[in-house]
């Protein structure tokens, strides 16, 4: 059974950075694209970024292009969203997601398997 653990949500101020990692256990690292989405209250979960397993190919929400990061450790077991100049609509549940076959923006019927969430809040 895979199992995806986010750390390194929390509480910033406008324009401040918070740095997300997603750690991969468990199960067979088959996926081919890993990627983060979120969810704010009462609002439906979307995507946020994605990265294929090479770490070659990435795809960015227009809300977050030039300020959110994607990266990976080059392999499939982590990878993580560097997140600069945070705006208060940035405020949300954010999950690590992994898809076996989808690439690109993903929907979130492409995803395999979710983490279980951290929580971040952009202040003013």
């Amino acid at each position: 059974q895979v199992l995806l653990v986010e750390t390194g949500g929390g509480l910033v101020q406008a324009g401040g950075s918070l740095r997300l990692s997603c750690a991969a256990s468990g199960g067979t690292f088959s996926w081919y694209t890993m990627a983060w989405f979120r969810q704010a209250p009462a609002k439906e979960r979307e995507f946020v970024a994605a990265i294929n397993w090479s770490g070659i190919g990435t795809w960015y929400a227009d809300s977050v292009k030039g300020r959110f990061t994607i990266s990976t450790n080059n392999g499939r077991n982590t990878w993580y969203l560097q997140m600069d100049s945070l705006k208060i609509e940035d405020t949300a549940v954010y999950y690590c997601a992994v898809a076996r076959v989808g690439t690109g923006v993903l929907r979130t019927s492409a995803v395999d398997y979710w983490g279980q969430g951290t929580q971040v809040t952009v202040s003013s």
